[in-house]
């Protein structure tokens, strides 16, 4: 088993209050760092906003496959709505085994915005990833999914750009011409930010999509032959990813299945409308103690990293290492589902990622000029499926 690292914690009040030590976030982001820093006693909601969330996770996964197919966006390389086996694992073998529904998180800004506005360079047509309005399941479908995933991401920003505020405080004192609070704007007035509710599917070949090869092999009292063969180890290209903990659902315990009259036509108005579904019951740890995220160190070590359920953790992307001339370094990571040979059930897992990302005519690199669309969409054509 991978060692668990402990990252740097704080609490949202010394970042509003911008006690922080500079050396805590050159600890938590720095070059020798593990690139993630946990923040605790978060707003009270969260909890119960990340619970129905992550459940909802799992009712989106299990909807009918002609239901997932229209909310599916391939001229924008599935970058909006729902994604399944659209991306390769490392061993170039089309990814089945998480699906994800991203969302553009405009909204932050402004409500009435479903994705970011066209620039001169950048449009619907040439750049469509990120300039694809968002596709929602209809209320009679998921009721209550949209307005959940619109108040997390909401919460979780709102951190962020605490978060982003103290990164500005090292940047300021570290790097010569640094603009003063460039990565707190960048981050609150993004409408180029992106959520993605992950669910990965149980490991079981009678419910769940197939695994690569290998993927089930237990070797060593319980590692892995290949340990990224859930997520292949990457960066992510933004600035800060906010994260919660996993949720683990026992879906052969509590069917995920939607019932139903979720799916009854007709006009859609807030007296027919059902309720919002309930949250599935939470399994207290994973059955799979390898299961979760894992971190290569700048050691070259991998390392566990758990994220407390009542906190919310950053990592950092290529965008932030560019933006800080390399002094905050991007984080190489990758996820391990839950194992079907470790568990009994049919576990799955869910999360949420929140990449907070600057304006598509924001410069990430300032030496060169180069903005933030014209990095992203290098990165975008690298991980898609041709």
């Amino acid at each position: 088993m991978a060692p668990i690292a402990h990252a740097v914690t704080v609490s949202l009040q010394d970042l509003k209050d911008g006690t922080v030590s500079l050396e805590a976030l050159r600890e938590a982001f720095g070059p020798d760092s593990l690139g993630i820093l946990i923040v605790e006693d978060v707003p009270e909601e969260f909890a119960s906003l990340r619970h129905h969330l992550l459940s909802y996770s799992s009712y989106l996964g299990n909807l009918p496959k002609s239901t997932l197919d229209e909310l599916e966006n391939e001229k924008a390389k599935y970058l909006t709505g729902w994604s399944l086996g659209k991306e390769t694992l490392k061993n170039g073998q089309v990814d089945t085994l998480k699906g994800s529904f991203y969302a553009n998180c405009a909204f932050y800004v402004d409500p009435s915005l479903s994705c970011a506005a066209p620039t001169e360079q950048f449009n619907a047509k040439n750049f469509p990833e990120y300039l694809s309005p968002n596709i929602w399941p209809g209320e009679a479908t998921l009721p209550g999914f949209r307005a959940t995933l619109e108040q997390l991401c909401c919460l979780i920003i709102d951190v962020g750009v605490l978060v982003a505020r103290g990164c500005d405080r090292f940047a300021e004192k570290e790097i010569p011409g640094y603009p003063s609070g460039y990565l707190e704007r960048v981050v609150s007035t993004s409408t180029t930010t992106k959520a993605r509710l992950l669910h990965y599917f149980p490991e079981n070949p009678a419910t769940a999509p197939s695994a690569p090869t290998g993927a089930s092999e237990i070797v060593n009292g319980g590692e892995v032959s290949d340990e990224d063969d859930w997520c292949a180890t990457h960066l992510d290209h933004g600035c800060l990813t906010g994260l919660t903990s996993a949720m683990f659902v026992d879906e052969a315990k509590m069917s995920p299945l939607v019932t139903a009259p979720a799916f009854e036509s007709g006009e859609e108005s807030e007296s027919t409308l059902p309720p919002p579904l309930a949250p599935l019951p939470e399994l207290a740890a994973s059955p799979d103690p390898a299961a979760g995220l894992y971190i290569k160190s700048r050691t070259g070590e991998t390392v566990q990293v758990k994220i407390p359920r009542d906190c919310i953790a950053f990592q950092t992307g290529e965008a932030l290492e560019r933006i800080t001339g390399g002094k905050f370094k991007a984080v190489p990571h990758f996820v391990r589902g839950a194992r079907a040979a470790l568990s009994d059930g049919c576990i799955a897992r869910n999360t949420l990622a929140v990449f907070t990302q600057p304006n598509l005519g924001d410069e990430v690199d300032m030496e060169q000029h180069i903005t933030f669309g014209e990095f992203a969409r290098g990165i975008v054509a690298k991980n898609t499926v041709s």
